[in-house]
């Protein structure tokens, strides 16, 4: 079992603009973590170290809690959604890690939907969980694509560009998990049609057309 010290949860960083400085940075650096790790392994094992890792990567010297699962109850503003309690957490968090290895040959989509939904259901972290959600989730969709996805925006930025149709894939997926069964179909969709966009921006930067390829 990963030690779950008690972690402050204040902040590490000194006013908005060192923060806003900070998150650039550590964007940066998660990025090409991820990146390195998609051309490191084509049979990439999820693990709760690799969920920490992410995670401590995303908020490190802006939030003490980096690197660490939380040890207190947290709340999602505007959402209904209540996660866990801490000390369920370690163990959701190595169930969702599970599921993942023992599905790996499922559709590259649902797992990196799947992994989206419950990282935000588990909300193992004080700070930094959507962040490492999106995160793992892109990992996944590469690896298991099997190379780094062209263009830009990528999925992450996009969802950050537009939360809305995010928030919503992930109210449909807490409210199909209250009456007991696990649909990300929501999610599934809002992925897949942002893919989409991500790849049809290589496609206008090849050709100069602005037109989706097939369009006449």
């Amino acid at each position: 079992m990963l030690p779950t010290p008690f972690v402050p949860k204040g902040l590490a960083y000194r006013d908005d603009e060192d923060k806003v400085r900070l998150e650039s940075r550590n964007g940066i650096i998660q990025v090409n973590f991820v990146l390195h790790k998609v051309s490191e392994s084509q049979e990439e094992r999820v693990t709760p170290e690799l969920v920490l890792k992410l995670q401590e990567l995303a908020i490190t010297q802006i939030y003490r809690c980096a690197g660490y699962f939380r040890d207190g109850l947290v709340s999602i503003g505007g959402s209904d959604h209540q996660p866990p309690q801490a000390g369920e957490v370690q163990a959701l968090v190595t169930q969702m890690c599970d599921y993942i290895n023992n599905k790996w040959h499922a559709p590259p989509i649902h797992l990196a939907s799947y992994v989206m939904w419950r990282m935000n259901w588990i909300h193992p972290f004080f700070g930094g969980n959507g962040r490492t959600a999106r995160a793992l989730s892109y990992l996944l969709l590469s690896v298991k694509l099997g190379f780094v996805i062209p263009g830009t925006k990528t999925i992450p930025e996009l969802i950050v560009a537009n939360r809305g149709p995010y928030f919503e894939a992930l109210r449909k997926g807490d409210a199909a998990w209250q009456q007991g069964t696990t649909d990300v179909t929501g999610m599934e969709e809002l992925m897949s049609s942002l893919l989409a966009k991500q790849l049809v921006a290589i496609h206008h930067q090849a050709t100069g057309k602005n037109e989706p390829p097939g369009a006449h």
